[in-house]
């Protein structure tokens, strides 16, 4: 156990800090960005050149913001919002008051994404997931029984001995310590190494059965691994994760995805909309103080809904109300499943084993429900029990999990009521915003029966179910085994010079096309390596001091299983 955000950590060594580094593609990212020499240039007589970029999210955003300064000309479609999935909501009336809706924890890991946060100034602080620093307690509500929690040291050993098996499961089926410490200390070859020999073994199965056939696990009980599905590792229950590839847990823990998480203060989305209006520095040939707002001036064009071959080598785009523009060059930085459904992409412009992993596409529906509270009552302490009033709370009730967001005691407080996951998430589906708040407050009566925390509620409830919107039908992608091969043909699309000259020129970018689906930081890798991919396709290059990741592919390239 650490005193970290995790449940059941895996290790405790903390000699160097572990990042998003690999360990598919071990390209340092995060110090790419930040060189000096820059990411690279386009030839003179392409500065101003139009660079077609669908979807405003953080992938859209990022590739803008980069392609900008190196004087081309983004033009960005969006169907809804900037923003994308970070969408931070404000309640009504309260300023500052948000309800994250879509991301919402950012680990420290990920190191290229907070160079953007850092870059706007906005501030972070640790977000109150279970026994973190954040959190003053925790509750855990399983079978009916109740258990409240300040600290590690407080939890019963039962839940010791189901994180001492998860960390002896991950060393025995994974090399885990070994895995760890190449990412820590960056050392490319160890990590090609151990993460090579681990795709074929685990791309075929399953979280669940990693679990279940480990010895660790094996001589336990069934209602370890129920409990370990139930109260999982870090941000809460993680069973809705048991039918996922293996591959993509190990990335998750090996990377510190769920570990030391962090919340943006005043909402996340304010990341892709600074980018939206922060004039770059050491900007080629725009004038000082070039925004991709002003280039827009004020707005992004509308959604587009078809993407065609035109005049040979350009590509047309076209938006909802009929306007077409050629490109040379085109990012489609959105859910792999709009291709097909909200918009018409011409066949030709994927080849047929890419359109099979875009279609191959599983996504992970996702409910959140928010409430505001007058102030942030749940640090009152029963007079009877001395214990907090309210805790953040796992529970295998319909909640799952309900988090506290405390803005100050002299701000309204903020509850998400239940934030649930795949079949707990259809549930909610079809129900009114009223009908889920009432579920979820009479599932948490049953665990606080003396708590009356109807009466803290003011304003309006907000709840958002991804799966019903048409710009996203999902939350994010959760691979399946065998899903290695589509991933590494979408993440490696942005190499393009062997392909045929008619799929050339269009690319993709998000957290569809990374290898940590549902986490910023591979929206914002995935972005990078299109805008290398761009700069290329139209002639440019980075500098011999700063290679990019398309320089370096061929010694870093993931492993290709065969078809």
């Amino acid at each position: 156990m650490t005193a970290s955000t995790n449940l059941f950590a895996a290790d405790a060594d903390t000699s160097k800090p572990v990042t998003n580094f690999g360990p598919d593609f071990p390209f340092a990212f995060d110090d790419w960005i930040k060189h000096p020499a820059g990411l690279g240039s386009v030839p003179a007589h392409r500065h101003g050149e139009e660079v077609a970029i669908i979807g405003a999210g953080m992938a859209g955003m990022t590739a803008a913001f980069e392609l900008l300064k190196m004087g081309l000309k983004p033009v960005i479609y969006e169907a809804a919002r900037i923003g994308g999935r970070l969408r931070s909501q404000a309640f009504e009336g309260a300023e500052g008051v948000i309800a994250e809706l879509g991301g919402m924890r950012f680990p420290e890991s990920s190191t290229a994404f907070y160079h953007y946060v850092n870059m706007l100034g906005l501030k972070s602080k640790p977000f109150p997931n279970p026994l973190s620093p954040a959190t003053p307690s925790t509750v855990i509500d399983l079978e009916g029984k109740t258990l409240y929690v300040e600290k590690t040291a407080d939890l019963p050993p039962m839940f010791k001995e189901i994180g001492a098996a998860w960390t002896k499961a991950l060393e025995e089926g994974a090399g885990f310590s070994g895995l760890r410490q190449a990412i820590r200390e960056r050392d490319v070859p160890a990590l090609k190494v151990i993460w090579d020999k681990l795709i074929p073994i685990w791309d075929d199965r399953s979280f669940y059965d990693f679990v279940a056939t480990s010895y660790a696990f094996a001589d336990r009980p069934f209602q370890y691994r129920e409990v370990f599905g139930q109260v999982g590792f870090g941000t809460g229950g993680w069973d809705s994760d048991y039918p996922n590839s293996m591959l993509e847990i190990l990335r998750v823990v090996a990377t510190d995805c769920d570990e030391n998480q962090n919340y943006i203060v005043g909402g996340v989305e304010q990341v892709p909309r600074g980018l939206w209006k922060l004039s770059p520095h050491n900007m080629a040939h725009w004038p000082k103080g070039t925004t991709l707002e002003s280039l827009h001036r004020g707005a992004p064009r509308p959604g587009a809904t078809r993407i065609e071959r035109a005049y040979g080598d350009k590509i047309a785009v076209t938006d909802r109300w009929g306007d077409a523009k050629l490109y040379d060059a085109v990012l489609v930085a959105l859910q792999s499943w709009l291709l097909t459904t909200y918009m018409q992409c011409e066949e030709s412009l994927f080849s047929a084993k890419m359109w099979m992993a875009l279609d191959r596409t599983r996504y992970m529906q996702s409910s959140k429900t928010f409430v505001m509270t007058d102030r942030p009552f749940w640090k009152d302490k029963d007079p009877h029990t001395g214990r907090d009033l309210m805790s953040m709370t796992l529970t295998d009730r319909l909640t799952r999990g309900t988090y506290l967001f405390d803005n100050g005691d002299d701000k309204p407080g903020v509850i998400c009521l239940t934030y649930s996951w795949m079949s707990d998430a259809m549930k909610m589906l079809p129900l009114p915003v009223e009908k889920r708040v009432k579920l979820a407050l009479d599932a948490l009566k049953k665990i606080y029966p003396d708590l009356a925390l109807e009466k803290h509620i003011i304003g309006d409830p907000i709840t958002v179910s991804w799966e019903s919107d048409p710009n996203f039908m999902g939350a994010f992608k959760g691979a399946l085994p065998g899903h290695y091969r589509y991933n590494h043909r979408m993440y490696c699309h942005f190499m393009q010079e062997k392909m045929p000259a008619a799929e050339r020129g269009i690319f993709m970018a998000g957290d569809d096309v990374s290898w940590t689906p549902g986490w910023v930081e591979g929206a914002v890798q995935t972005a990078l390596n299109a805008v290398w991919g761009i700069m290329h396709h139209l002639g440019g290059e980075s500098p011999a001091n700063n290679p990019g990741p398309g320089d370096l592919f061929d010694a870093l390239k993931p492993l290709e299983l065969p078809d």
